[in-house]
């Protein structure tokens, strides 16, 4: 469905009366729609109920505000939110939103994440981080419904749908590890379609900056340079790697830090790609700090890193592969023994 005929589509769930039942046009059924484009009516006309009972102060645009009545009516209906203020950010991925705290929750404000809509998402682009990890479900949980995991493997519409959950899961289940594992991460709340409720940071009037549009004293640069790296060190111990980490995404607020944005989670054993994937979060930590006058040296910091944690920073080469009187194999072999 393009986004002409999304507004379009709006516009006539904005015209039916509210005690009419909602039903598709006459136009939808006679073109014979996809699958696809039913589902996303059907968002359209859940939204329109939803509205009726969860009202919230910020002012949306049409699409914006039936994608966020249909992904945050659930979360409150569990009392976790009583209200959506306003936008704090908006991204190709996702948009974070500012939320008055429901009864269940004990804090004044909370942040929701609503990823966009999996038809509006690229997922291949998110292939090089997937390599290696289990598929998740709603729950948190590995997929074991046989069909869920067949759906996956073939890439159908419906698997597709699952992968994108499963993205959403990993955020959270990083989030609940490395908080329990005292990260300086935003606190976990709920999971609930495509949205995670999480701790806020910054005030009602104010959301935190991004560390990249700070600069710093020399000596609040070094301290946040060591509580990065310990949060770095902190993250490989409990098996994850970032994969998008960088001064973009590390808040700033009352002279403390939270890492923010844990989709892409990379599993450094069973991703090829982890070294390589480790040494750019690092480096790119290591420049803006460089740029505050610290002094560093990623690549130095990323290996001593890896390596504290029984990684290796060359890939090993399987034995059976190596011939035993060739000398470039035989050193190849005593390097990684």
């Amino acid at each position: 469905m393009s986004k002409n005929q999304l507004l379009e589509f709006y516009e006539e769930l904005d015209d039916t009366a509210e005690d009419v039942p909602l039903a598709l046009p006459k136009r939808v059924s006679q073109k014979r729609e996809s699958k696809k484009q039913v589902m996303d009516a059907k968002v359209f006309a859940r939204a329109q109920e939803a509205s009726r009972e969860f009202k919230f102060t910020y002012k949306a645009a049409r699409f914006e505000e039936a994608w966020l009545l249909d992904s945050l009516t659930e979360i409150a209906q569990h009392q976790w939110i009583s209200d959506v203020l306003r936008k704090v950010k908006g991204g190709k991925e996702a948009s974070v939103y500012l939320c008055r705290s429901g009864v269940a929750v004990d804090a004044p404000l909370v942040a929701a994440k609503v990823y966009r809509p999996r038809s509006l998402r690229n997922l291949k682009n998110d292939q090089q981080y997937r390599v290696g990890r289990i598929d998740l479900g709603e729950d948190g949980q590995s997929l074991w419904k046989e069909a869920d995991v067949n759906a996956v493997a073939k890439r159908t519409t419906y698997g597709e749908e699952v992968r994108h959950k499963s993205w959403i899961a990993y955020e959270f289940k990083t989030l609940e590890t490395l908080y329990k594992a005292g990260a300086d991460v935003p606190m976990p709340y709920a999971m609930e379609k495509n949205s995670i409720l999480m701790g806020y940071v910054g005030s009602l009037e104010c959301s935190a900056p991004a560390l990249s549009s700070i600069s710093l004293e020399l000596d609040e640069a070094r301290r946040l340079y060591d509580c990065t790296i310990r949060n770095i060190d902190l993250m490989l111990k409990h098996e994850r790697i970032h994969g998008d980490l960088s001064a973009y995404n590390i808040l700033y607020w009352d002279g403390n830090i939270t890492l923010i944005d844990f989709p892409q989670v990379v599993l450094p054993e069973s991703n090829p790609a982890s070294w390589n994937i480790f040494l750019r979060d690092v480096t790119r930590v290591c420049q803006y700090f460089s740029a505050q006058g610290v002094r560093c040296d990623g690549r130095k910091l990323a290996a001593e890193l890896w390596t504290s944690h029984g990684h290796k920073t060359v890939k090993e080469v399987d034995p059976r592969y190596l011939d035993a009187e060739d000398p470039a194999d035989r050193k190849a072999w005593e390097k990684q023994k």
